[in-house]
């Protein structure tokens, strides 16, 4: 697809100018600080961390349901869309103050992005947050019931925008899922904001499986393909050099790196690793992990419904791109050792061997070995894998 070109000094000047009315706004006497939960505690934000096709979806629900938690899917798809001649290096600095703001339950921040007049439907995959399908945002659910999409698409899209603000400010945590940031270095301003309490869990899975998915999703990551090859706004639904896969590798060790081998010191305590087919093999151990490391219990109603989710009967389809499925979480983590070709594993073999080594992923060297499902590809994670993920003997290790 071809839209209008858009110089690249044109995009930063843009950018520049959106960063500089924020920082102008946030200096003025009297700017509000951010919002307290209703009791009193210190809010909790949390930024799941990852890629396309990575189980994202998966894990934002884990925490969307959750009865403490404020949920937003990929807020920053407001941005690439509407700045889509830009490059994925381009608009970090766009996606970071979105993100920002958001943690900060300023909503306002999506008056460059969105309608004047707006209302619940017009946020990106607004119906998976349970948030805005309860009170106060709607009353599609009780609060604290597990929501549906299906049931609340239809009873609260309608329902005024200014009620994410509030919705958000009610809650004890804010949690946001986004596969738009391809450094860590670009956070570390949230990190040592003393306004925000943030803590980053690095969702990865197997670049192989990744491919799979991808494949199966092609048209609908076209757009956001462009902006990761930096295309200047021209859509990339095919690509056969597999550059899409192998700059979220890239993304992935570059992330790894920055946390784990030497980290900085406010690092401690605030980022934990987490691959998706450990998730798959062991989902409530996992879970109650993930969820102390943002300072969440697992409640029996969720403990129900997670079983459910990662038990379901079959695999995804190509009209589900961005749903979440009663699945068996273990197949589908498995699916690529029968969907690809050799040729193309051993390709993304070459391309993420980085990746394949630093985050516990055995490469396969024939058909044989990638069919040989009791071959284990998942490596074990020693006692110093992953470390930096907590700082607390409550919070359980990896």
């Amino acid at each position: 697809m071809w839209l209008p070109r858009v110089s690249s000094t044109a995009v930063t000047a843009l950018l520049l100018a959106q960063t500089g009315l924020l920082l102008f706004l946030v200096s003025r006497p009297g700017w509000p600080g951010p919002p307290s939960p209703a009791d009193g505690k210190e809010r909790v934000h949390v930024l799941v961390l990852s890629s396309w096709r990575s189980g994202s979806s998966l894990v934002g629900q884990l925490f969307s349901q959750h009865p403490d938690v404020f949920y937003l899917m990929e807020p920053a798809w407001h941005v690439w869309t509407a700045l889509s001649q830009g490059s994925a290096p381009a608009l970090h600095m766009a996606v970071r103050d979105l993100v920002r703001s958001v943690f900060l339950c300023d909503m306002a921040v999506f008056d460059a992005y969105l309608p004047w007049r707006r209302n619940l439907s017009d946020l990106f995959q607004w119906a998976v947050s349970r948030a805005l399908c309860s009170p106060p945002a709607c009353s599609a659910f009780p609060r604290g019931a597990i929501s549906s999409e299906f049931v609340c698409k239809p009873l609260c899209a309608r329902r005024p925008f200014a009620l994410v603000e509030e919705a958000c400010r009610s809650y004890s945590h804010v949690v946001l899922k986004e596969v738009r940031f391809f450094n860590l270095q670009v956070l570390y301003p949230l990190l040592t904001d003393p306004a925000l309490n943030l803590r980053i869990v690095h969702l990865v899975r197997d670049p192989r499986a990744v491919l799979r998915s991808r494949e199966q999703t092609a048209k609908a990551l076209a757009r956001d393909n462009g902006i990761v090859l930096g295309t200047n706004g021209t859509w990339v639904e095919a690509d056969p050099g597999l550059r899409v896969v192998r700059e979220v590798c890239r993304s992935h060790v570059r992330i790894a790196e920055a946390a784990m081998d030497k980290p900085l010191p406010f690092l401690r305590g605030r980022y934990r690793l987490v691959r998706f087919e450990d998730l798959a093999r062991a989902p409530l151990p996992e879970i109650r992990a993930l969820y102390a490391f943002a300072g969440l219990r697992l409640t029996p109603p969720l403990e129900a419904w997670i079983h459910n989710i990662t038990h379901g009967a079959g695999p995804s389809v190509r009209r589900e791109a961005f749903k979440t499925t009663s699945r068996d979480a273990l197949n589908v983590s498995q699916a690529w050792r029968h969907a690809l070709p050799f040729a193309k594993i051993r390709r993304v073999q070459e391309l993420c061997a980085g990746a394949l080594q630093l985050l516990g992923y055995r490469p396969v060297f024939s058909e044989d070995e990638q069919r040989d499902l009791s071959l284990d590809l998942v490596l074990p994670r020693g006692p110093s894998s992953f470390s930096w993920a907590s700082s607390t003997a409550t919070h359980p290790g990896p």
